[in-house]
């Protein structure tokens, strides 16, 4: 599916705040950011279905409410969650979005950065596939840097210092994007 507002440049975001390199796959789960909230804050997962399983379509299915949860014992868990990100890169870095930027997914759950509560209500979440101990695609490293580049251009208050991992926001509780993530080779790619 596409936005149908797209632009001939790919690297943008559209009036309607979706990527318009991304495929469009729209989440139930979102909703309205508190009035007078800015993004400001970038947020990195990983994400993987069955867990450490790659390239099939099952994160699509999570993020939209239609996961069969009895297709493998790992993704029993996962019954009655509703839970989404903005945007997913898959392990050849193509992109899928959820929800606009400019609305409120329900990525990063319990969670406070620089003291403040919430982050769902100010960030944007980015899901990449795979674990926290499998190493990230050339593919993955170069897309991310790409969007990056395309949201702090958008979001005048997005810049290296407010990017984070899931990790960083919900200590003790969440792991990614793990020890597998090489945070210089992505930060040297923003520079």
């Amino acid at each position: 599916m596409t936005t149908g507002d797209q632009t001939a440049d790919e690297d943008s975001i559209s009036t309607s705040g979706w990527l318009t390199a991304a495929e469009i796959c729209p989440s139930p789960n979102f909703n309205e950011r508190p009035p007078g909230c800015e993004v400001s804050l970038l947020v990195i997962h990983n994400i993987s279905l069955p867990p450490g399983e790659f390239g099939g379509r099952q994160v699509h299915e999570f993020f939209t409410n239609c996961l069969d949860c009895d297709a493998h014992p790992a993704l029993g868990d996962l019954r009655d969650l509703q839970v989404s990100s903005h945007l997913l890169i898959d392990r050849h870095g193509q992109f899928t979005q959820f929800v606009p930027f400019d609305k409120r997914a329900w990525h990063a759950g319990v969670s406070c950065f620089a003291g403040v509560e919430n982050c769902n209500d100010f960030s944007i979440g980015v899901e990449l596939e795979g674990t926290d101990d499998t190493p990230y695609t050339e593919s993955q490293y170069a897309a991310l840097a790409r969007v990056t580049k395309i949201l702090m251009a958008h979001y005048p208050l997005l810049n290296p210092m407010r990017i984070v991992g899931h990790s960083d926001i919900a200590p003790g509780r969440k792991t990614d994007p793990g020890p597998a993530f090489d945070w210089h080779n992505y930060k040297k790619r923003l520079s």
